[in-house]
């Protein structure tokens, strides 16, 4: 009966613990032995002196002192040290009954920084941003083996995959390491403003060992338009737009009954709701004036 106990992923640099539980149903121990794709790096027998020996192969070098019949320790595995791992353990005799079982482990160099956003758009010399707008990020995250797998959010939500730009993976060839990155590229929606700005996160993560993120917050540039006749919702001091227009345009009759009339006759279709309003009174201020200039002169001579 055996149980291999061999973590997935570990971290460059790192030491890493490799568990082989046994159990021999009474029979005495003779040996246990590990391999790293089939070369033998580590062995313990219990009736030599000293019991536990390591043989050196490119990427495992075993950590006696810290090791035994169960636990074998690897120091600051690298990226040679990425392989199969198996554990070997025999009885003694008479049966010299043996099991063995393996598992792999993956070896990870993880960036050294978190990713980064480029922002192409205002690299052209673009300010601010506003509806309708196309705009176009980069996020890089740099150096790492595997490359880190890239995701992007915008205001919290996945991005649609037809927004994303990708781009061919850089290996650095002293190392190994591996630059990746990810583009988007969208137009810009009244939609992606919430609250006045837009959130761009990218989210960098390889495998379950990393997880890290950038992101970019954007105010945009909103322009507020006026509609010709706002009645109910825009309001100011009490008094809505079309109001003060009302307001506006009875003031100016008032002073040019007469010009107003003309300038009204030649407006434009848009406003000839109010013109015709503006007709209306401008003829009854009329009515009005010349009653008031009969009766003047109706007034006998005191």
């Amino acid at each position: 009966m055996l149980e291999l106990i061999v973590p997935q992923h570990a971290v460059l640099g790192q030491n890493v613990s490799l568990e082989c539980n046994f159990n021999l149903d009474g029979e005495k121990l003779y040996s246990v032995k590990w391999y790293k794709d089939g070369n033998e790096f580590y062995r313990f027998v219990p009736q030599e002196k000293p019991p536990a020996l390591k043989f050196i192969h490119p990427g495992v070098t075993a950590i006696v002192h810290e090791s035994s019949q169960r636990v074998v320790v690897l120091r600051s595995v690298n990226l040679m040290s990425t392989g199969r791992y198996r554990c070997e353990v025999s009885a003694e005799a008479p049966s010299f009954q043996t099991v063995s079982d393996h598992s792999d482990m993956t070896v990870i160099a993880l960036p050294e920084e978190e990713p980064i956003i480029r922002d192409r758009s205002m690299e052209r010399g673009k300010q601010r941003y506003q509806t309708g707008d196309v705009v176009r990020f980069n996020c890089t995250s740099k150096k790492s083996k595997p490359p880190a797998t890239l995701s992007w959010f915008i205001n919290g939500d996945p991005v649609d995959p037809q927004f994303l730009r990708h781009h061919p993976v850089v290996v650095d060839e002293r190392d190994g390491l591996e630059t990746i990155t990810l583009g988007l590229e969208f137009r810009l929606r009244s939609k992606h403003f919430k609250k006045g700005d837009l959130k761009i996160k990218c989210l960098a993560r390889i495998y379950t060992v990393y997880w890290k993120s950038n992101e970019l917050s954007i105010e945009g540039e909103r322009s507020l338009k006026i509609p010709v006749m706002e009645s109910r919702e825009t309001r100011a001091q009490g008094h809505t737009h079309a109001e003060h227009i009302l307001e506006t345009d009875q003031n100016f009759k008032r002073r040019n009954p007469l010009l107003h009339f003309g300038l009204n006759y030649s407006g434009c279709r848009t406003n000839l709701h109010l013109n015709a309003l503006s007709l209306s009174l401008s003829l009854s201020n009329i009515s009005t004036w010349h009653g008031i200039k009969r009766n003047r002169k109706s007034k006998p001579d005191k």
